[in-house]
């Protein structure tokens, strides 16, 4: 995978601030999970950022600068930046996703947040205190670590 050095490199130097044993097993669990599908049209920013909500329901998608063909599991990160918990779930199931599917973009996830904490570690950013919460909710949602 094109991000998987500087992934590594990033929970390398979280070492003491982060599970980085947790956060390895998603990164190497995602990695295993292959797409095997036809590639489909991805956004590939689905981010809060570029959800407009009006009466409490989603009325458009925005930003279409990084849409492509390719797995829609990169679609899935707004599953751990916006979803906690039930929503999440009630997510995944309205999808109807296999597991691999899943694992990949729980993968896809951390991949910003890391390198985002890494760079901001030693600060009380927000930028880092969003991470943080990134990387805590992927960690808890992997069945191996949770």
């Amino acid at each position: 995978m094109v991000y998987n050095a500087e992934t590594r490199q990033a929970i390398t130097a979280l070492e003491g601030e982060i599970d980085t044993g947790a956060a390895t097993a998603v990164w190497e669990a995602a990695l295993a999970a292959t797409w095997h599908g036809l590639p489909v049209w991805v956004h590939g920013d689905v981010a809060a950022g570029n959800l407009l909500v009006e009466n409490v329901r989603l009325s458009a998608v925005i930003d279409f600068g990084t849409s492509g063909v390719g797995d829609p599991s990169c679609d899935l990160v707004i599953s751990w930046t916006l979803f906690e918990g039930e929503a999440r779930n009630a997510f995944r199931t309205s999808l109807e996703l296999d597991d691999a599917t899943w694992a990949r973009g729980r993968g896809w996830t951390p991949w910003k947040a890391l390198i985002t904490l890494a760079d901001h570690k030693n600060t009380n950013s927000p930028e880092a205190r969003e991470a943080r919460r990134v990387i805590d909710e992927v960690l808890a949602d992997h069945p191996h670590t949770a």
